[in-house]
């Protein structure tokens, strides 16, 4: 599992339902959500 860092939970959590996404500059990094609130984490490079 990937973790991220939840900003609402102030931990890490490991990404519910992870999808990999390129952001604008083109970088590659991982979004989905936090299992225990529900908010949208992201995980920079993987």
């Amino acid at each position: 599992m990937v973790e991220a860092y939840c900003v609402k939970c102030k931990k890490k959590v490991d990404i519910k339902n992870p999808q990999k996404v390129t952001m604008k500059n083109g970088r590659p990094a991982t979004r989905g959500t936090c299992p225990s609130c529900g908010t949208t984490v992201q995980r920079i490079g993987k």
